[in-house]
């Protein structure tokens, strides 16, 4: 059965996608996929019943993981009984942490707001382990994402098990009495006071660092220098994997060796360490996959007589042993990255990397393989791609594995042992990091390597990992003849998608949920122009050093900018910001630093804001053409046309109502975008325009009762209103008189914090809308 494990892996794949997404579809593919194991790889009927066997197997263990996937507290539950099971995270004044409801045995994900610096200090240095808690609180569902490509926080934590958000008013570890102890919760506290070792002794450069390598801990690493791993490609060697797990295995091994023990002995004691080792580093998939992969390997030393597995076959094996376990880890990123990844190295190492006798070149195949393995999953999750991970990986993996890695841990026992370090090894390791961070920084940068074609369908899911596929068995091929039909399939790979985008006769224009604030994107047929209103913003208040996040939410950030991603949207034609209010351009900067915008248009007005001001400063960086407009100017794309409506030039009154406003014919409908225009401006319009009529009125300052006037809405008759407001925002918007008004006017109306976002998506003159949320 040697080499076939991988097809019974893949007939397990099937039956747990069957069961947890759509039925017949995977089901059509499971009978196609068994028609060729018997057509082309030879399976023997016995082989074939085996895999059909296996795939109704975890067919039945998805449907019993979806049934099992729900809550059974009641939402006005008022106290909890709880045991902590995970480490705190502590940012800023916010505490959070996972913990077992023990009453109706169900996860709960337990926040506090600390009250001052000093209780801050305190929870860090707090043991949570062993201590059953009592607290009261009040029960909150995660929140939904609202917006395309937006993350959705329910979704995620549900596939952990977790369903509620517990706020609580008073400490967490009031109220608790010791429990009794256990072999894991014992492991689970020597983590904790490893990694708060690590924070006490060494530099935060050193400690973040061997917190991630040595624990599976990235908490204490700066959110920004995470980002630039993220962008390079090379966060996979943060995360506790099979080069960690096999190092630190090799290392034991030769040390036992060495110290005089038995390779029976060794084998034996690793066997029984590796299972400890997994607790140790935080159990994340990755540990979990390369832990079982290694203990095979082990098994396979010890009983060499009985047992005969390739590789291949024992990463198909943890596969299906993991599956077996968590049928829902399958929506893991860090699962789905760790299998594809580690096969296609694998099936690499032996069918294409021994023809490739330098080592530098056997580097490159192998992160080249990593970076085509892991396209579709990476466009999928975060919708891009960087091609400099190519590089950075060659650069970064040989120091992981012969300095930070083997380092990091002598660091960790010398202080241990001696209870100091030599300063000579501190200045080593402060200087390497630092310098190996501005590298990863300077690579970061390099935005022309970022391969951003949006994210993809199921069918363009599809087509990626046949044409990968496709180049793994032309590369394979030992024939110069393929090198052509290997250069044509990258091209398709990294063409058909961008093309795609580029030719699609479908136009949109789409209102964002950017919570109490505006922003609306715009995009023509065939990429005639992409046009953004706004960027929404998040207020940012004044507080105290020890209250402030590592990474703040950011509107432009978080919202704005994954969406256009997801998009595939590469470059923004006008970002258009109709007046200088934080929560209608707060995000502008986010956009301009991650999208290549070509030029900004602003108000010809007297004053600018101070935001307006570093959006300027910004755009002289970035060399964008920045221009003034006013009421008069238009400019015409394709069947589109946009005409500004106001405010007139050197406008100097109150800034809502110098508010940019903007007349346009899109989609066979006539739209009205007025930013924040208050009820004189918008009695200023109609004097000026007084045929003006549209189909669509963006209502002016969120449905604010200052915008929106009577006589405006009787002249224009909109037929359709779309509002922008947070969800339970502190104003009250949009107002009671706004919305009267508007439906005795029988306008339909749409709002972004009841149905998140809102789109109309256009063919030929003629479109639907259509809302994020049901």
């Amino acid at each position: 059965m040697n080499g076939k494990y991988l097809y019974f892996a893949l007939a397990a794949l099937l039956g747990v996608l069957a069961a947890l997404l759509k039925f017949i579809p995977f089901l059509l593919l499971s009978i196609l996929y068994y028609y060729v194991l018997y057509k082309y790889k030879r399976f023997t009927k016995i082989q074939i019943v085996i895999s059909i066997f296996i795939s109704m197997i975890y067919l039945v263990l998805g449907y019993m993981a979806v049934l099992q996937n729900k809550t059974t507290l009641l939402p006005s539950t008022p106290t909890f009984t709880l045991e902590y099971t995970q480490l705190p995270k502590i940012d800023g004044d916010l505490f959070q942490i996972e913990a077992l409801e023990t009453t109706y045995n169900e996860k709960l994900l337990i926040r506090y707001q600390i009250k001052s610096e000093l209780e801050k200090e305190n929870l860090k240095q707090q043991n949570f382990f062993q201590l059953v808690c009592l607290v009261s609180g009040t029960m909150s569902e995660p929140k939904l994402a609202k917006n395309p490509n937006g993350f959705d926080y329910r979704e995620y934590l549900a596939t952990r098990k977790i369903f509620w958000i517990v706020e609580i008013q008073g400490n967490p570890l009031q109220g608790c009495t010791p429990m009794k102890s256990s072999l894991l919760l014992k492991l689970k506290q020597l983590r904790f006071s490893g990694i708060r070792y690590l924070e006490n002794h060494f530099p935060v450069e050193i400690a973040s660092l061997s917190a991630a390598v040595i624990f599976g801990d990235r908490s204490m690493l700066d959110p920004n220098l995470l980002a630039d791993y993220q962008r390079t490609g090379i966060v996979h060697l943060l995360a506790i994997s099979g080069l960690h797990v096999s190092l630190l295995v090799g290392m034991f091994f030769y040390l036992g060796i060495r110290c005089g023990m038995t390779r029976e002995f060794m084998t034996n004691f690793l066997l029984l360490l590796l299972p400890f080792y997994v607790i140790l580093t935080g159990a994340s998939p990755s540990v979990i996959r390369a832990a079982i992969m290694i203990f095979l390997v082990l098994l396979m030393i010890k009983w060499k007589a009985y047992l005969k597995l390739m590789p291949i076959d024992a990463i198909s094996l943890a596969f299906l042993l993991y599956l077996f376990v968590s049928p829902m880890v399958i929506f893991d990123v860090g699962f789905q990255l760790s299998f594809t990844v580690s096969a296609a190295i694998i099936l690499t190492a032996v069918h294409i990397l021994p023809r490739y006798q330098r080592y530098g070149m056997k580097m490159l195949v192998t992160s080249v393989t990593a970076q085509l393995a892991a396209l579709p999953c990476l466009l999928f999750h975060y919708f891009e791609l960087s091609l400099i991970g190519i590089l950075a990986n060659m650069l970064y993996i040989p120091l992981f594995s012969f300095i930070y890695l083997p380092g990091l841990y002598l660091l960790f026992m010398i202080q241990i042992f001696l209870g100091t370090t030599p300063i000579f090894i501190l200045q080593f390791f402060l200087k390497t990091i630092s310098l190996s961070n501005n590298v990863i920084a300077f690579l970061a940068d390099f935005s022309f390597f970022s391969f951003i074609p949006g994210k993809p369908n199921v069918m363009q899911l599809m087509i990626y990992i046949g044409l990968i596929i496709s180049i793994f068995y032309l590369w394979e091929i030992k024939n110069s003849k393929k090198k052509k039909h290997i250069v044509m399939a990258i091209i398709i790979l990294f063409a058909f998608q961008p093309v795609w985008n580029n030719l699609s006769p479908y136009g949109e224009v789409t209102m964002l949920d950017v919570g109490q604030g505006d922003s609306i994107f715009i995009h023509l047929p065939f990429s005639r122009g992409n046009y953004l209103i706004d960027t929404g913003g998040s207020i940012v208040f004044q507080e105290e050093a020890w209250r402030k996040r590592a990474k703040p939410y950011e509107v432009g950030n978080d919202v704005v900018v994954p969406y256009l991603k997801g998009k595939g949207i590469t470059k923004i034609d006008k970002l258009i910001l109709t007046h200088g209010d934080m929560d209608h351009i707060g995000g502008a900067l986010s956009v301009i630093n991650e999208i290549r915008v070509k030029e900004i248009l602003l108000p010809s007005v007297v004053d600018s804001s101070e935001t307006e001001q570093e959006i300027l400063r910004a755009s002289k960086r970035k060399r964008i053409s920045v221009i003034r407009v006013s009421a008069g100017d238009k400019w015409s794309s394709g069947e589109s046309e946009f005409y500004i409506l106001g405010p007139e030039k050197h406008f100097s009154g109150e800034r809502n109502r110098g508010s940019l406003t903007i007349f346009a014919d899109i989609g066979g409908l006539s739209w009205f975008f007025g930013g924040d225009l208050d009820q004189k401006g918008e009695e200023n319009i109609i004097k000026t325009y007084p045929n003006l009529t549209v189909d669509v009125l963006k209502a002016g300052h969120h449905g604010s009762k200052t915008s929106s006037a009577e006589g405006f809405i009787m002249q224009i008759k909109p037929k359709i209103a779309l509002i922008s407001a947070g969800e339970n925002n502190r104003f009250g918007h949009p107002h009671k008189e706004v919305l009267e008004r508007l439906e005795q006017r029988h306008t339909k109306i749409l709002r972004t914090d009841a149905n998140g976002a809102i789109t109309y998506r256009f063919f030929r003159g003629t479109g639907t809308f259509s809302t994020y949320l049901p």
